[in-house]
Formats: C-alpha cells, structure tokens, sequence
C-alpha cells in the first residue's frame, strides 16, 4: 500500500472474473447497520465526485473483507453449515473489536481507510479461518499478504495519473470508531464490479461472554 503510487491501475482489465451462477464465499464484515462508515465513505465519495476512472463502492456493500473461503462449487451446503456453526462456536469467545477507519491508504487498484489497530482484528480473523479448515479441509485465501484490514470506498476502473487523485481524496478523513460485533458469510455471484452480493448467514461475536450483548444469526 506504500509507497505512493505515481499511476492508478485499471482493477477489471485482465483480472480473472467469474461468470454470473458462479460465485465465491468469502467472510466480510458489512456496514449495513453503521452510519458512522457510511458518513465516512460519503465523504470520501464526495471528495472524488467528479474524477473520472473510479468505481466507487455502493454504501449497501461497504466491507471488510476477511477471507476467500473458496469457491461456492467446492463447498456443499453441509460444509457451509459446518463452517457457520465453528464460526459461532469459536467467535462466541470474543469481544466485539473496536477500530478505527480515517488514514487513508492507496494501491494502484484501490482507494482504502485502515482499520486500526490491525491486530485487534486478527482474532476474528484467526477463527473464520480455523472453521473454515475445518469444514473444508482448506485455509481459504487472504485478499492481501500480508493482511491489512481496510474499507474500501473506490475501486479504480481506468490507467490514469494517481496524483489527481490523492490530491481530492487526500491522506486522511475524520476518525470513525467503530465496533465489529459480527461476521457475515456472503456469497459473491459473477463479476466482482456486479456486486450480486447474497449475504447466507451473519455470525456474531461474544455471546459466550459475560455483559456482551447477544446479535442473532441471521441465515438469508
């Protein structure tokens, strides 16, 4: 993510896509229910309005993305099952993590607010990939190595000059604290700039704990 980058990349060009009716599972934290990160990727989004070559992420599917469990033709549907009740048997001893989004971090592909402290995140991380294993036989795959837990507000879409661009979005927004208390398995169907993004369950985190609020699962 640094140095600076001198060119913007085009992110869809060359990049393998999936087709639509086939898709990819991966863990995200969603945004959904947070309008602290929505205001936050709203200013972002009006501090890029108008530059051209930017993909900007919809608020719907604001993400932390945490890992490619696999594609969804290798996993069956028990091994998805068995992957969400290790999930919730292993996040249930964890507290909700709370970070902090606002530095703004830039790849050639894609425009990023940190989340920080990175370590607090990793637990969560360590244990959708530990039910993953153990459903699948299989790790899943990090996004980045090595992992750097972000939000990302823009995708680029076109080879242009990166100066402009850092210029309008600059080097950092407001702070946003804001608190995970839950992980959604989601479905991603074709390409990744469609977003057919089917949320299958959200898993919560600390329920085994004392004075811990209790998120219901959601299968959808």
């Amino acid at each position: 993510m640094s140095p600076l980058p001198e060119q913007m990349a085009d992110r869809w060009q060359g990049r393998r896509m999936l087709p639509p009716g086939q898709g990819q599972l991966y863990w995200h934290v969603l945004f959904h229910d947070h309008p602290e990160v929505r205001a936050t990727a709203r200013e972002a989004h009006q501090r890029l309005a108008g530059l051209p070559g930017l993909h900007l992420v919809p608020h719907q599917w604001l993400h932390l993305t945490t890992l490619i469990a696999g594609l969804k033709d290798e996993i069956t549907d028990e091994q998805v099952n068995v992957m969400l009740v290790e999930a919730d048997r292993l996040l249930s001893r964890i507290r909700p993590i709370t970070v902090t989004l606002g530095r703004v971090l830039y790849h050639p592909e894609a425009l990023l607010l940190e989340a920080r402290p990175a370590d607090a995140l990793t637990p969560m991380r360590e244990a959708v990939q530990a039910a993953t294993r153990i459903a699948t036989g299989r790790e899943g795959v990090l996004a980045h190595t090595p992992w750097t837990p972000h939000v990302t507000v823009a995708y680029s879409s076109a080879v242009q000059p990166a100066a402009p661009v850092i210029a309008a979005l600059g080097r950092r927004l407001p702070d946003c604290e804001v608190t995970v208390r839950g992980i959604s398995l989601v479905l991603q169907d074709g390409p990744e700039y469609a977003w057919d993004w089917r949320p299958i369950a959200e898993v919560p985190l600390g329920t085994a704990l004392p004075n811990t609020a209790r998120c219901e699962r959601t299968h959808r």
